[in-house]
């Protein structure tokens, strides 16, 4: 299996990068071909500019994601949005992993989603969920937090997981086609003590072991969606976030 590991941590004694470390070590020796994007390390710009195109459709306003569609067709996208779709659409399996801030990633990772995650090569022309253009692929979120697990529960302080990782795991994962997997949490990781993060990264090894064979999340194909958007009738919401609990 190849697989991308997208990473977005600045600190190279971090406990995020003993769990890079460790997930690298262990999907090689299990005989994967293994790729990171170290963000920080490689100084990736989160910025998304119309320096981002060889030639422009349309030189007078800038329309993002139109511009991207029409460079990505005519291979003029900018050298290192190149570099990491080519990565994107080698692998098997998409791990991103970053510390959870501010209930969502952090803005170099934004940012490679938004320059990478390119129209015409991952959705576009009706192409999203089971259509997508990343179908086939495996996806899953590696992150850590400093909150406490009842912090996260349903009727906890900052609200239910599968809610606040909505948005990177239905939005743009499940969205351009991935199965996404039971994301990986290290919880409260600053206040935990060392014997603690060691079976965090034991956990996060054994989790590696079996990702062949996890259980992808639910999300609705497009089926299940009447011409309205909107679930059609007698279909209930069952995708984690819409109501359904992650458990």
């Amino acid at each position: 299996m190849k697989t991308l590991i997208v990473y977005a941590h600045q600190e190279a004694q971090s406990f995020n990068a003993a769990l890079l470390a460790r997930s690298v070590a262990e999907l090689t020796a299990l005989g994967h071909t293994v790729r990171v994007s170290d963000l920080y390390a490689m100084r990736f710009n989160p910025v998304a500019t119309g320096e981002d195109f060889g030639e422009r459709r349309f030189p007078d306003r800038l329309q993002y994601d139109r511009e991207q569609k029409h460079n990505f067709q005519h291979r003029s996208l900018s050298d290192d949005i190149t570099a990491e779709i080519e990565k994107l659409i080698w692998c098997d399996l998409l791990i991103l992993q970053f510390p959870l801030w501010w209930f969502s990633v952090p803005a170099i990772m934004k940012g490679w989603i938004d320059r990478v995650f390119v129209n015409g090569a991952v959705y576009g022309a009706g192409r999203r969920y089971d259509t997508g253009g990343l179908a086939g692929r495996r996806a899953m979120v590696v992150t850590s937090t400093a909150a406490y697990p009842g912090m996260c529960a349903p009727d906890g302080l900052v609200g239910a997981l599968d809610v606040i990782l909505w948005p990177i795991q239905n939005g743009t994962l499940a969205y351009t086609g991935c199965k996404v997997l039971p994301p990986f949490v290290s919880w409260s990781a600053n206040f935990v003590d060392e014997a603690t993060r060691q079976g965090y990264l034991d956990d996060y090894a054994e989790r590696l072991r079996r990702i062949e064979t996890a259980k992808p999340l639910f999300f609705h194909p497009l089926e299940d969606f009447g011409p309205d958007w909107r679930l059609r009738p007698g279909v209930a919401a069952q995708a984690v976030g819409q109501g359904r609990p992650a458990g």
